[in-house]
């Protein structure tokens, strides 16, 4: 603090807005202490009389303390000062929305989310529609709250709304006299349906700002759906096409997000029959370094399969996050297969991890198809290394395998589900038809996600839409940084 020094633009401007502020001088010391103000009564009095001068943080402290009551008696003066300053909280507009929606959802159970989702997209001049995709990603199914006529679940393939959650792309329409923009609902990587958004009119779809503003909404909406879901059963519900059996509730509880992605890296997961699936389980971990993955198969089928997979992927996460590498995660999926089941039991699987500074591979592939290397658009290897028993059998004298990967390249890890699913004439799908597949969808651009949900409509539709085997897939592309 110095002493007497000449009024600066900023203790005028005080000492002209505080004549307007209908406080007492006690008042606005009481004020200015309360924001963190260390000078006392008298120094404040001598500093509006001009007679010293504060620091520069008092006076904008103290300028604070005056403009909060002018906003308390809607006077349009401020007090200037000496920086400038971030603008406060918006109270309208689109981030307005953004933020009134983030803040109500704090505290909002599932099923208040669409009511919260809607008053915010009126902010923005829209009426809004939440359609989630149900499990088999098949159809895409509205969520109820909205305040909008009711409509019949949208199927993903041959649909605009379809296209957009398979392209992650927004794209407007005009069906039905209606304009309307369709954005993707995508958590990080992870798809889970798309926003409809009702425009005011045709010439708003054009609007880049204001297609810009919904992608901000889908966003935190997809965010909040997958944040939100977890505290209650309304979202699930609304995703479930048949009941689920309490093995295929056990492994789904397990599995992580069935997609993604850091910027090298991307990979997707999915298994069927979704409501039946007992025996097989994915797994992954994305770091900066490295990339985990792993998928299991237990022997049998309903819950004692269900809880077979479980224990087997809770023993492989358990050891990668104590930090132990793959051929100690081989031995303690062994150990608590062999220690909790039967003599008889056993789980197949692969457990591999990539370093993704060098593309260097190491697995361990236990009983089970060897994962498929994609390079250049065509299988070019089967990962054939460590033939060792499945796990449980056997707990000692395996190896760990090694390949070299590229960046472009494509790794698919797979359970036999996918392979011996037969049709009616009793042929398989088979390792040359997926293959080919794999072949066409690289081929074709499709990423991951995409063709995994492809992939198994094909195994389902080549059985006759009934799997009498788990299936499940995890597939991962090494892309250039």
């Amino acid at each position: 603090m110095s002493t007497r020094v000449p009024g600066d633009g900023q203790t005028a401007g005080l000492r002209a807005a505080f004549r307007h502020a209908d406080l007492t001088l006690e008042e606005l010391w009481l004020r200015y202490f309360q924001l963190g103000g260390n000078a006392d009564l008298l120094d404040v009095e001598a500093h509006l009389d001009g007679l010293l001068r504060l620091p520069d943080i008092d006076g904008d402290l103290l300028a604070v303390a005056v403009n909060e009551r002018l906003d308390e008696l809607v006077v349009a003066r401020r007090v200037p000062y000496s920086r400038p300053l971030r603008p406060p909280r918006p109270t309208a507009g689109p981030l307005a929305a953004i933020l009134q929606l983030l803040d109500a959802a704090r505290t909002a159970p599932p099923d208040r989310l669409v009511p919260l989702a809607a008053r915010a997209a009126r902010v923005l001049g829209v009426e809004i529609a939440v359609h989630v995709v149900d499990h088999e990603q098949r159809r895409l199914i509205r969520l109820p709250g909205d305040g909008l006529p009711p409509t019949e679940p949208v199927a993903v393939d041959g649909t605009l709304p379809g296209r957009v959650f398979q392209t992650t792309e927004p794209l407007p329409s005009e069906a039905g006299g209606v304009p309307r923009l369709w954005v993707p609902l995508v958590d990080g990587a992870d798809r889970l349906g798309v926003l409809e958004a009702r425009v005011p009119t045709v010439h708003d779809l054009e609007d880049p700002a204001l297609r810009e503003q919904c992608g901000w909404l889908a966003s935190l909406v997809a965010h909040l759906l997958a944040s939100l879901g977890v505290y209650g059963d309304v979202l699930e519900r609304t995703r479930r096409s048949v009941p689920r059996t309490p093995a295929a509730e056990l492994v789904w509880e397990q599995l992580p997000p069935l997609t993604a992605a850091t910027d090298g890296f991307v990979l997707a997961g999915l298994l069927e029959p979704s409501a039946d699936v007992g025996g097989d389980a994915f797994d992954y971990a994305l770091s900066e370094d490295t990339v985990s993955m792993s998928v299991f198969d237990a022997m049998g089928h309903g819950l004692g399969a269900g809880l077979m997979v479980a224990a087997a992927l809770a023993a492989a996460r358990s050891a990668r996050r104590d930090g132990r590498g793959i051929h100690d995660q081989a031995r303690a999926v062994d150990d608590v297969v062999s220690a909790t089941f039967a003599d008889s039991a056993f789980v197949t699987g692969v457990l591999a991890e990539l370093d993704v500074a060098s593309g260097r591979l190491r697995y361990v592939r236990a009983g089970h198809p060897p994962p498929l290397l994609l390079r250049d658009g065509r299988v070019v290897k089967e990962l054939v290394g460590t033939r060792r028993v499945p796990f449980g059998i056997e707990t000692a004298g395996f190896a760990v395998a090694e390949e070299v990967l590229e960046p472009g390249d494509w790794l698919v890890l797979y359970t036999d589900g996918v392979t011996e699913a037969r049709d009616a004439a009793g042929r398989w799908f088979g390792e040359h038809r997926l293959a080919e597949f794999l072949a066409r969808a690289a081929a074709a651009g499709q990423p991951p996600p995409e063709t995994v949900r492809r992939l198994m409509r094909a195994v389902l539709e080549h059985q006759g839409g009934l799997l009498q085997d788990d299936a499940s897939i995890l597939m991962a592309c090494w892309k250039t940084r």
